[in-house]
């Protein structure tokens, strides 16, 4: 029997406990031998936001988010890839690299209403099993519910809060791992550079 893996995707800008909990209960639910962390590079569907952080610090942050559990990968193959990265091309990577598994997709239900549109997206859906999440799982009329199996997502974290906490300044302590918390400090990430020339008075001198 070939393994179970599931590829998690995303911007990952900054990677937080949201995305980790999330992540090991597919894990259980799931029976994974394996759970991959695709950062993104271009993202077709985001041209117009592309993320705040370098795609090498949010590598490094995934990497040491996920570095206590073996299950875990984080994969930079997307950053590497020039030009837009489908999903697809993802897929078909680790189906060469993984023939025999069985492969599924972690998709957040804000993905569900334009899915259908997505590059090769027939090709894509031969290719894995649908995963959802999202904070909708007790509406049973969902149509999340019925595209597959459907994970509950436990934690109200975004990164966009976080991002937006940090240049306000205030505390983002309990809201990721504390090395994630800790490189953001020492590389001055999500402060514009008019905020690092000034100097930002609520900016810890170290951190908190």
């Amino acid at each position: 029997m070939g393994q179970r893996i599931a590829i998690f995707g995303g911007s990952f800008d900054p990677v937080h406990h949201g995305h980790l909990l999330l992540a090991q209960d597919a894990l259980t639910k799931l029976r994974l031998d394996l759970l991959v962390f695709v950062p993104a590079g271009v993202n077709p569907h985001k041209m117009q936001t592309a993320p705040q952080a370098s795609g090498k610090a949010r590598l490094e942050m995934l990497q040491l988010a996920t570095r206590e559990e073996a299950r875990f990968l984080v994969d930079p193959l997307e950053l590497e890839r020039d030009g837009p990265s489908f999903t697809v091309d993802t897929v078909e990577t680790f189906r060469h690299r993984w023939p025999e598994a069985e492969l599924f997709l972690l998709l957040g239900e804000d993905n569900l209403p334009k899915l259908h549109t997505w590059h090769r997206f027939e090709s894509l859906q031969n290719l894995v099993t649908f995963v959802t999440f999202g904070r909708n799982t007790s509406d049973q009329s969902n149509p999340a519910t019925k595209l597959g199996p459907h994970l509950d997502r436990r934690v109200d974290i975004s990164s966009t809060e976080i991002r937006l906490r940090i240049a306000q300044g205030l505390p983002i302590r309990y809201l990721l791992p504390e090395p994630v918390r800790l490189l953001i400090y020492s590389h001055v990430l999500y402060q514009s550079s008019d905020q690092r020339k000034a100097g930002n008075p609520l900016w810890p001198s170290r951190p908190e």
